[in-house]
């Protein structure tokens, strides 16, 4: 079993007090990171004064990468799938004749 740890994470200026198992520290650490990045771009981009409004922007961009990266995936494994269905025919043909 994991053990647990409490950390405090940072966001957007506010801190969120967490018990986590051990192996989620690294990814979650980073994760904050990098919502605080984009929070900085967005208000440099944008001038957006309300915190709320950045967040779910950048929510929405967190959330479209993800979306993408599974239909990446997604298409992916059609074309692999296409290949390997023409390998085997080709297999067979060559093993039947």
């Amino acid at each position: 079993m994991s053990e647990k740890l409490k950390i405090k994470l940072s966001i957007a200026n506010r801190v969120y007090p967490l018990t986590i198992d051990s192996s989620q520290e690294e990814g979650l650490r980073k994760a904050a990171k990098n919502i605080d990045v984009m929070i900085k771009q967005f208000e440099q981009s944008y001038s957006v004064r309300d915190k709320q409004d950045v967040l779910a922007m950048c929510a929405l961009q967190f959330a479209s990468q993800l979306e993408q990266k599974s239909i990446d995936k997604e298409n992916v494994n059609e074309h692999l799938e296409e290949r390997l269905q023409a390998l085997n025919e080709m297999l067979h043909s060559h093993l039947v004749s």
